[in-house]
């Protein structure tokens, strides 16, 4: 609700000056259904909007009850708001983080062992789901924000989440009224974030650098120089090959720390493993990360359409289906020459008309069809770096 009229006022400012870039301001709610007073609230935001002259719309979703709920609130409310301003031609959307909500990611973090990527402050200007996205009141006390709101006569609503101790943001809140006592207050802990920023920078740069030294983008996977690599530091090693797994796989998250060294020991040694979709392969000169076949044997899409969110194939069957090669891999007899493994092929993407294999591109069959990847190989070099 801050945020709402800081806007508003931020717009009210901009016209008076006569500004030429002309700006427009909306607003949006998430209904997760789940407490029935969700819909006074948004009722209530709906009419402070009317009063200022914004639009409002109202954007309901419902837990299907699987995984953490927290979590998966979380990312349906970012994916239907990146709908919502795509759908619209809005070009930002400015989120209410505050520095408190800095301060208490940070605890909650490193109570699960996050290292300087975890720790580091929360953005607060980025692009992910097709839309930018800004946090311009991250070095705003929330306490500032309520006394504007009651100095303006402004009534807000208090998620009542916000005290139930079983979630861990609410321990991390109270545990900061002690650590307070210590120094460890809110703006200390916000610094602290700040600092672990410059410091994931460097990492950033020397990583990067590094890629572009040792790593190779080839059919969709990406082969590391294996001397080249261990001779980095260990961060330097982790930060690039849990980079790969993402990349890869198209995942959200890195995998847990325990689960990467122990895959890359092991790949190190010539051993393989599946982590985070994907196969970690390696013998005494190469390290390798492709798509793990299991992991997208049951995606299907059209000609055209995206399959695995990383491939566009098209081609002259527009009824065929895309799907993982698998075991028509046998179907091509160039495959060898492609200087993919048969394991990487099997997860890359073939045409079909039922059981016939009309094209495997990556596996040296093209026959007249396309593929395109949805992100171009210098993608993985250049996304090292956050941004």
């Amino acid at each position: 609700m801050a945020l709402l009229h800081l806007a508003h006022g931020w717009l009210a400012s901009r016209h008076s000056q006569g500004a030429a870039l002309e700006v427009s301001l909306h607003a949006v709610t998430v209904d997760h259904g789940l407490r029935d007073e969700a819909k006074d609230e948004a009722a209530m935001v709906a009419r402070a909007c009317a009063g200022l002259g914004i639009s409002h719309e109202v954007l309901l979703w419902k837990w299907d009850g699987q995984g953490n709920l927290q979590d998966a609130a979380r990312r349906a409310r970012y994916a239907l708001m990146a709908d919502w301003a795509q759908a619209r031609g809005i070009d930002a959307i400015a989120l209410g983080h505050t520095r408190d909500d800095q301060a208490e990611t940070f605890l909650m973090r490193l109570a699960r062992g996050s290292g300087v990527d975890g720790l580091a402050a929360m953005r607060g200007d980025w692009q992910a789901g097709g839309t930018r996205w800004l946090r311009p009141l991250l070095q705003v006390p929330r306490a500032d924000l309520r006394d504007y709101l009651t100095a303006r006569g402004v009534t807000w609503a208090e998620d009542p989440s916000n005290e139930d101790a079983r979630f861990d943001r609410v321990k991390a809140r109270r545990a900061m009224g002690v650590l307070a006592e210590l120094g460890l207050d809110a703006r200390r802990l916000a610094e602290t974030s700040a600092h672990m920023t410059n410091a994931r920078a460097v990492m950033e740069a020397h990583a990067h650098q590094a890629a572009r030294r040792l790593c190779e983008v080839k059919g969709g996977g990406v082969a590391f120089d294996l001397a080249g690599l261990t001779d980095e530091p260990m961060e330097t090693q982790l930060r690039l090959v849990a980079h790969a797994l993402v990349w890869v796989s198209g995942a959200d998250y890195r995998p847990r720390l325990e689960a990467l060294q122990e895959a890359l020991t092991l790949a190190a040694f010539g051993d393989r493993r599946t982590l985070h979709g994907c196969v970690i392969e390696g013998d005494l000169e190469h390290l390798e990360i492709h798509r793990e076949y299991n992991a997208v044997r049951r995606k299907r899409a059209l000609p055209g359409e995206a399959w695995d969110g990383r491939w566009l194939l098209d081609g002259p069957d527009p009824d065929a289906q895309i799907r993982a090669l698998g075991e028509a891999v046998k179907l091509c007899p160039d495959w060898r020459e492609t200087g993919l493994s048969r394991r990487a092929l099997m997860a890359t993407p073939a045409a079909f008309r039922g059981d016939e294999l009309l094209s495997a591109p990556l596996a040296g069959l093209g026959n007249g069809w396309t593929l395109t990847p949805v992100r171009p190989d210098n993608h993985f070099f250049t996304s090292v770096l956050s941004h």
